[in-house]
């Protein structure tokens, strides 16, 4: 059966689990995890994603990540991909570090977010990588640490977090403590990480209810939310789908994108393209990354092949080149 396409879009939650393939450990040091950190401590700044939680365990990770300006696909493209190489090179080994695919589930936030950074917090006390809440509290390698004031990672966004519990610090610390303490209980939550219509709508007995009395339910596993938000969040995909159907149809490809370009910038189509870092060709070429990128659905790799860049490079052009449609109101349907 073919993958679904992932779904996001601006300020969407995501619950993102990254596993090492065959289980094997994806972290073999501390010296892996920091390199790790520092790749997240560039990255979200740079792409404006909100963190919320995070964990490292020694052969997964999980991150809670609000989409910033650019799809949360295209930072975990240039975090795993730049980690695997680097880790590739230092243990001199070949082949795939993780899974074929991580798992992305967009998340309905208002009421999963709590939930989902408490589940998330505890991995470390449910793997036995530490005995007890006193000794989460201080393990560094957990975004758990850092809301309890042990640890600082100016990347990740505590005061949203401190906000669910307490307008005052001191006391949203004690309140976030005592809920994630409260969830050691529940053991691990296959209702947010698995289970499409079953977990959309909290398990079988739920589902049978609904049915009984005639009720559909909306569910997809890529989704974790009521009916509504999963059927607000594909109606949106598929807008999203029908508008690159619409651009194909109408001739627009990667060349056709280039002439509009050109068109908007009032420039030659050869300035639009050309390798250098002339201001004009520097806005054109971050437009073009982000129309085809953002509006026609191509890859970042594809478009660097096409421009003679890097991947990260395409990504980085893309950030600007969505504030410069925005600021000049550029439409790529002329």
């Amino acid at each position: 059966m073919a993958r679904k396409a992932r779904i996001d879009a601006p300020g969407a939650l995501h619950h993102i689990i990254v596993r090492g393939i065959e289980r094997k450990k994806i972290f073999r040091s501390d010296y892996d995890r920091k390199n790790f950190l520092n790749r997240l401590n560039n990255l979200i700044p740079e792409t404006q994603t909100e963190c919320f939680a995070w964990v490292l365990i020694p052969n997964h990770v999980h991150l809670l990540l609000k989409t910033g300006l650019i799809p949360v696909s295209v930072l975990m493209s240039r975090l795993l991909t730049g980690y695997a190489v680097w880790f590739n090179k230092k243990y001199r080994r070949h082949g795939q570090l993780f899974q074929n695919r991580y798992k992305s589930i967009l998340c309905q936030e208002d009421i999963y977010l709590k939930e989902l950074v408490r589940y998330i917090h505890l991995n470390p006390l449910r793997a036995s990588l530490v005995e007890d809440m006193k000794s989460l509290d201080k393990y560094k390698w957990c975004g758990h640490s850092v809301l309890m004031n042990k640890a600082s990672e100016e990347w990740q966004n505590i005061d949203y977090v401190y906000k669910l519990f307490s307008g005052k610090k001191r006391l949203a610390i004690k309140g976030y403590r005592a809920f994630v303490e409260k969830g050691i209980s529940a053991g691990k939550r296959q209702d947010l990480t698995g289970g499409g219509l079953l977990r959309s709508i909290g398990g079988w007995s739920v589902l049978k209810d609904f049915r009984k009395a005639g009720i559909r339910v909306k569910g997809d596993e890529r989704i974790l939310g009521d009916s509504d938000f999963v059927e607000n969040v594909l109606k949106a995909a598929e807008e999203e789908f029908e508008q690159k159907y619409e651009l194909r149809a109408k001739g627009y490809d990667f060349n056709r994108v280039i002439q509009r370009v050109a068109e908007v910038m009032g420039m030659e189509i050869e300035q639009v393209t050309a390798f250098g870092k002339s201001p004009p060709t520097v806005k054109a070429r971050s437009l073009l990354c982000f129309w085809a990128h953002r509006k026609l659905g191509m890859t970042t790799i594809e478009i660097g092949k096409k421009l003679n860049i890097c991947q990260s490079a395409v990504s980085r052009s893309s950030i600007r080149g969505e504030k410069i449609e925005r600021e000049n109101r550029f439409e790529l349907i002329g």
